[in-house]
Formats: structure tokens, sequence, C-alpha cells
């Protein structure tokens, strides 16, 4: 099974770092390039331990629905979604969070695993890996940008 784990430095305060990454709204901005809205469930504002949300996206010219949960969550050093149904055989990813020096140092770790037994192993090999890492290091670098300017105001209460 995949496991791609990204780690990003932020100069912003944890809870910042920690409210954006859980941001409905800022999710649907900086994926925008796949068309992500999110459907059913949680669709704005901040989700939470136990609510779920459903995405609908354009990936690889295919419309797919996802549903996931935050299964845990621990505010705000990490949570964690799952995904209930989709395309996938299964997806996990973990955000974690820690402070130090003024700064936030944010871990995601993704991990999947393809339908199509040999067939979805190949894929994943050949293109889904990068497409997925290059997908969120993009969404990450997004975060950052934010937080670390005035925009995060757009996202989260004061």
């Amino acid at each position: 099974m995949p496991k791609i784990i990204i780690t990003t430095v932020i100069n912003a305060p944890i809870q910042r770092c920690f409210d954006l990454a859980r941001s409905i709204d800022l999710h649907q901005h900086t994926s925008a390039r796949t068309g992500e809205k999110a459907i059913a469930g949680t669709t704005t504002g901040l989700i939470n331990k136990g609510e779920t949300v459903t995405w609908k996206a354009k990936h690889f010219g295919i419309t797919q629905k996802l549903m996931s949960v935050i299964s845990e969550m621990n505010s705000p050093f990490m949570f964690e979604d799952r995904m209930l149904s989709g395309a996938f055989k299964k997806i996990q990813h973990l955000h974690l969070f820690e402070e130090k020096e003024e700064k936030t140092t944010m871990t995601d770790i993704f991990e999947f695993e393809s339908p199509l037994g040999i067939l979805g192993k190949l894929f994943n090999k050949l293109v889904l890996t990068m497409y997925m890492n290059r997908f969120l290091e993009n969404r990450n670098q997004m975060i950052k940008r934010i937080a670390e300017t005035n925009e995060w105001k757009k996202y989260l209460k004061q």
C-alpha cells in the first residue's frame, strides 16, 4: 500500500494551521483545479471528529464521489480522515502538527490502496502515487501561503 509523507514548515501559530487544514471552504479553494466540491455532510466551515463530508471531483477525466469521516482528533495536534466510500479500496490521511519557535510543522501521512488487484498496484506505481503526492504538495503550499498572510481570515472566524 503506497504511503506519502509530506512535511511543511509554516510561519504561523499551530491552531491557525490546524484549523486551515480542516477547513472545507479552504479545501475547495485549494482543489479548484479538480473541481472538488463538498456535496453532503459537512459542506462548509471546519469539520470535526465524527463528522463526514462527501466530495465530488473530477480526476483523470472521471467524475467521482468520495465520502470520508474525521475518525480521530486531538486539537491542535492531529486529526485523521478515513474514506468510507469511493473509488479507492482504502484511504487513510493523518494530519500532524507541532509548534516550535513560533513555527508550525505540518506533516501529512497519506496511505491509500487502489482496487483492481495487480492492475491497481501497477497504476499506483506508474501514475497515482506521483499524482497524489503533487496534489498534496500543492495543497500544503497553498495552506502555507494563506496561513502566513492575512488571507487566512477569509477562512477562519477570529
